[in-house]
């Protein structure tokens, strides 16, 4: 069985919403969850009948948000520094965290390592569309200054990602721009354009709400201006479902229409619901790494333990090498 390490402690919220998602995800499929944290306070969360799936790993620190990222190279007793080290040693195949992201992202690139021919690892994530099915965008986070050739290799891991764990066969990229012309973007989107025409997978530049129509499956853009895209769709979902409720309430004849609908909108929060991704993966780092939100629910972690599960019987990082080793001159 593949073997998950995961950061029982990192959390908003503390052990007890992590380990509720570990045991559901335990009642779907069976794995070794190897919890990172005190073991004391963990062993009293888990049912009898879970037990011979869980191994603990002591740690004494649990790293906060509120501290800097690069601080935690020196946090060696923390919960999430020994459970990417599991990874790193091979003891796990894939870590899961829902503690600090930088952290993460920092212990994973320089304890695990990258990919041969990958500058700059960087964060996916899925957006729903209208399409009744996802577009993945990289980088969301990561790395907030890009040259053109890191948003290349974006190209190729997203290409990647798609073929492997989301099973499209031949997915569409396109980078995410200020106009669809060719002629659109700053400078160094106009550079990435060129390397990323060397791909037969990519379309050319898409705007924003081609985010959300589902005309391509991988949209490429820096982290700067995917963290602020991830963060304001949060917000627009959000708000839209607010103004839906309050709107609900004025009148007793919406109200019915409300009950009437009650299923349509049950699959719209479905859809837009953070819950029903888990967690985004680390592209063009050596092992699986899945970066949670600090306030996942249960059904956040069963959702990213579940790729990471994916992400870990695949072959993508041996497709993302070997398509890279084209590209170095």
């Amino acid at each position: 069985m593949i073997s998950i390490a995961i950061d029982a402690m990192g959390g908003d919220f503390g052990p007890k919403p992590i380990i509720d998602g570990v045991i559901d995800a335990l009642s779907v499929k069976e794995f070794n969850a190897v919890l990172v944290g005190d073991s004391k306070e963990l062993k009293p969360l888990i049912p009898d009948e879970y037990a011979r799936f869980i191994t603990y790993v002591e740690s004494s620190e649990v790293f906060s948000m509120g501290e800097s990222a690069t601080d935690v190279l020196k946090r060696k007793e923390s919960s999430i520094f020994k459970a990417v080290d599991l990874v790193k040693n091979k003891e796990c195949q894939a870590v899961v965290s829902a503690g600090h992201s930088g952290a993460t992202m920092s212990l994973a690139t320089l304890r695990i390592g990258r990919l041969k021919n990958v500058s700059r690892p960087a964060i996916a994530t899925l957006m729903p569309t209208s399409a009744n099915k996802q577009t993945l965008v990289l980088d969301v986070g990561a790395n907030v200054d890009c040259k053109a050739e890191h948003l290349f290799q974006f190209g190729v891991m997203g290409e990647a990602y798609a073929k492997q764990t989301m099973r499209i066969q031949n997915p569409k990229i396109g980078l995410l721009s200020n106009g669809e012309e060719d002629c659109k973007g700053n400078e160094v989107t106009k550079e990435a354009f060129e390397l990323l025409s060397k791909l037969d997978s990519f379309v050319g530049n898409v705007e924003g709400h081609q985010i959300f129509d589902g005309s391509v499956d991988v949209i490429i853009c820096d982290g700067f201006v995917g963290n602020i895209l991830l963060k304001t769709s949060e917000g627009v979902a959000s708000a839209i479902s607010k103004i839906i409720k309050q709107n609900v309430k004025k009148s007793l004849l919406a109200i019915m229409g409300a009950l009437l609908m009650k299923g349509i909108f049950k699959n719209l929060k479905t859809q837009i619901d953070y819950d029903e991704y888990g967690g985004a993966p680390l592209l063009g780092v050596k092992d699986c790494v899945i970066i949670s939100h600090g306030k996942s629910s249960p059904k956040a972690v069963k959702n990213a333990i579940f790729q990471a599960l994916k992400f870990a019987g695949s072959d993508i990082n041996k497709v993302i090498e070997d398509e890279l080793s084209h590209f170095v001159r």
